[in-house]
């Protein structure tokens, strides 16, 4: 992707921590580059494999980072979740973060399957080995995300991912990921806005959940260096066919510029 082809953009979905905050600070710029992009009446939405805070606390932390944002723009891992195992039937054991438990529904006396997010320091081995003995009986396992780490308040922190890997390595099971960079993921946001993938931007700091997941799925992407991003980043993203810029208000200057 180059620079002039990014005008084609309709739509846009733009990732939350790395593209309009870095722990607890807004990225510069970044407020005023969403406000534009709404004055604009250009479709977007806000998507986030964050699983540590429910939606109302994500909510309520832009809000007191300056952003406006109304709840229907943000699309969460856990609705999606939700509905998913809705459909299957499923009766889940929570290796969740409890923060995220307001989002979800009440775990199962008896569960047949696991829902994973990032659980931080909950992550213990007892919970470890609860999930990797439902899994190993044949219980569905579905998770919120396989990011491998993000850039927190204190610097990079491991993510979800290596948990999900380790669970799928010991049970043998496979793990249905809800989150990025899941294609279903990717146009269940899109399809909020009526916006066709081809002509969509996912703007994110993560080259391989972000980026490459959602050319992966018929996206157009854009990486920023921001957040998570590291030397070399760029280079992956370029070669996948992304745009790359220094930050949202840049991309946005060049949806709209």
């Amino acid at each position: 992707m180059t620079p002039k082809s990014i005008s084609e953009a309709r739509a846009a979905l733009l990732d939350i921590s790395g593209v309009l905050y870095e722990g607890d600070t807004a990225l510069p710029g970044a407020a005023d580059a969403l406000a534009r992009l709404r004055a604009a009446g250009f479709p977007f939405r806000l998507i986030t494999n964050t699983s540590r805070s429910p939606k109302r606390a994500i909510l309520d932390k832009l809000t007191r980072l300056g952003f406006a944002v109304r709840a229907d723009e943000v699309v969460t891992t856990a609705s999606v979740a939700c509905a998913a195992m809705k459909a299957d039937g499923a009766k889940p054991y929570l290796l969740v973060h409890p923060d995220l438990l307001e989002d979800l529904p009440d775990e199962a006396a008896e569960p047949d399957a696991v829902l994973l997010g990032d659980a931080a320091q909950h992550f213990t081995y007892e919970r470890l080995n609860t999930a990797f003995r439902i899994l190993l009986e044949g219980g569905k396992f579905y998770a919120l995300g396989k990011n491998r780490y993000f850039k927190g308040t204190s610097g990079l922190e491991l993510d979800a991912g290596p948990f999900v890997a380790a669970l799928e390595y010991a049970s043998g099971a496979e793990a249905r990921l809800i989150g990025k960079p899941s294609p279903d993921y990717f146009r269940e946001a899109a399809k909020e806005i009526d916006a066709d993938p081809a002509t969509t931007l996912m703007v994110g700091d993560d080259v391989e959940a972000d980026v490459l997941g959602a050319i992966e799925a018929g996206f157009m992407a854009a990486l920023v260096r921001e957040g998570k991003f590291r030397d070399g980043d760029d280079e992956t993203a370029k070669k996948g066919g992304a745009y790359v810029a220094a930050s949202l208000e840049e991309i946005v200057e060049a949806l709209l510029g």
